[in-house]
């Protein structure tokens, strides 16, 4: 039987108006800052490496060990992945509202603190920037599965994947800010502290200054999250949380009202009933596993499939360009002229490649479905990666830059205008309201597993497979082309995963998590007014 409980028939059916908008404004900014935060770290840590590991007597300049640049990359992936489980159990609990301030000021503090690291020694200063580093994640993991599930919770059917997928793709924009910011720091500290090239005087190719380059960087986090705290306070929780689990019909009908400018009367005695005659099924119940239990299982293996390969990529670019030589040998240049190109060159793959498919599943997503976006996504990202790896020694001695960077480029963009964008959008429709946030938060933390994996797994495997990197104290590798290949078939399996996740295109949350279908009072508990400007 469907459900009587007519204010979210009502948020269903309210055209989109300026509070949307708004609020996806404000749960943006959380993964504008996300995003910065999370890879602004690859802009660095070759300037790190040459701060703080050169070694006068070597023939190169420095750079982290392995386990140290595997260590700074990933901690922050390990902080999100714990930060998604807790978080998102917890916005079940105290409600979306309440832990959502939370996860923004512990990014704020973590975020300074980030670029505050000290120490007596390179070890010293390496491990505070991890330990605040995960602390960081914990926050910015909070924040994926409360996003996802306040956005979906507030937009109307129609329109709500493009809702949830304009909240994630501000995740774009922060990747470009923090290329540009990187650009516009190490452009500044080199024109007022120009230094040689290493070959020229290994001594002072890192000046001094260098060491507060990185640290701006950082600490650049703190400001966007800042700037959003206040007004993340002025949300009112969401109907769907206060009505279906706080069971509070009355607060979400005069909250909803004063959000989308209804006019909403409520019966109250009646809306407790309905509400008392819902089945309470938990996560680990047979009920929930025989409804939902493979659908949990296709949302968490696509998104652990699609985070190895799209977190390798993202981190570890900076190490194919060199590969392919688009980028100098690091001894023909100083350390903040190799900052700055490295920045200028992930800038420009956000720039072609990144945002525009984020804004391709914004348009696109209500009208061709999750579905078939999330599969074509798999399928591109497997044909554009085996088209870099097969044909591999052929980026790496033709000098054919420009058609690499072409070819890669078109992987973020069938990443994010495919499975990058509808793994954060799914799980935040298709699960009941009580277990909504906590199902997205696995679902997530099963993508930061595979993040983890990326980022530790590919750093390994990447390493060149040159006798004299190995004796220098890198461990052997299989290198780029073959991880190519490896990442591949992770995109194979996500696409196969697919076909176990629901297409929730133009249907309500209670329709997708199954909701409409449990026992409800007879009669109308809620009765709306709806503005004819405002009805669908």
């Amino acid at each position: 039987m469907a459900h009587d409980h007519k204010v979210l028939d009502a948020l269903d059916a309210a055209k989109t108006q300026w509070y949307h908008f708004t609020a996806v404004i404000i749960a943006g900014m959380g993964f504008f800052t996300d995003a910065y935060d999370l890879f602004s770290i690859s802009l660095v840590t070759k300037l790190l490496g040459r701060i703080y590991y050169f070694n006068p007597s070597s023939k190169t300049p420095g750079s982290l060990p392995p386990n140290v640049s595997a260590a700074v990359n990933g901690v922050a992936f390990c902080g999100t992945l714990a930060g998604q489980l807790f978080f998102g159990w917890l916005g079940d609990k105290m409600g979306r509202k309440k832990v959502y301030g939370m996860t923004l000021m512990l990014m704020v503090i973590c975020c300074l603190a980030s670029g505050l690291s000290f120490g007596s020694s390179p070890k010293g200063v390496m491990a505070t920037l991890c330990f605040f580093r995960f602390w960081l994640g914990f926050g910015i993991g909070g924040d994926y599965p409360l996003s996802a599930t306040i956005m979906s919770e507030y937009a109307n059917k129609r329109t709500r994947g493009a809702f949830i997928a304009a909240v994630f793709a501000m995740q774009g924009f922060g990747n470009l800010t923090g290329g540009i910011v990187a650009i516009i720091i190490s452009a500044t500290f080199k024109a007022r502290f120009d230094a040689p090239a290493y070959k020229d005087d290994p001594a002072g190719s890192t000046v001094p200054a260098a060491d507060y380059a990185w640290r701006v960087v950082l600490m650049f986090g703190a400001i966007p999250a800042l700037l959003t705290y206040y007004w993340r306070m002025k949300m009112p929780e969401t109907a769907r949380y206060t009505a279906l689990v706080a069971k509070n019909a009355k607060k979400a009908t005069s909250d909803m009202a004063r959000v989308l400018n209804v006019e909403l009367t409520e019966e109250q005695k009646k809306a407790e009933e309905e509400l008392e005659r819902r089945e309470e099924y938990g996560l680990f119940s047979r009920q929930f596993a025989k409804r939902h239990g493979l659908h949990l299982l296709g949302t968490t293996v696509c998104w652990f499939m699609l985070d190895i390969a799209f977190y390798s990529q993202n981190l570890f670019q900076k190490d194919i360009y060199t590969a392919v030589n688009w980028l100098p040998k690091a001894e023909t240049m100083n350390a903040l002229e190799e900052m700055f190109r490295i920045s200028r060159a992930q800038t420009l793959v956000a720039l072609c490649g990144t945002i525009p498919g984020y804004w391709f599943t914004v348009f696109f997503i209500d009208i061709v479905g999750r579905f078939a976006i999330q599969l074509g996504g798999f399928f591109f990202m497997t044909a554009f990666m085996l088209g870099l790896a097969i044909p591999y020694h052929h980026w790496t001695t033709s000098g054919n830059h420009a058609g690499f960077v072409v070819m890669y480029a078109f992987t973020f963009f069938f990443a994010n205008f495919g499975p990058n964008s509808t793994t954060f959008i799914v799980p935040a429709e298709i699960f009941p309201a009580r277990l909504r946030s906590t199902c997205h938060g696995i679902s997530s933390a099963a993508g930061k597993s595979g993040a983890i994996v990326g980022s530790f797994g590919f750093l390994y495997a990447a390493q060149s497979t040159d006798p004299a990197k190995t004796d220098a104290g890198y461990p052997p590798g299989i290198g780029v082309r073959n991880s190519l290949f490896m990442l591949a078939g992770c995109n194979v399996i996500g696409f196969l995963f697919t076909f176990l996740v629901p297409e929730s295109k133009g249907k309500s949350l209670e329709e997708l998590s199954g909701e409409n279908d449990e026992e409800a009072a007879p009669g109308q508990s809620i009765q709306q007014t709806v503005p004819t400007n405002l009805s669908e």
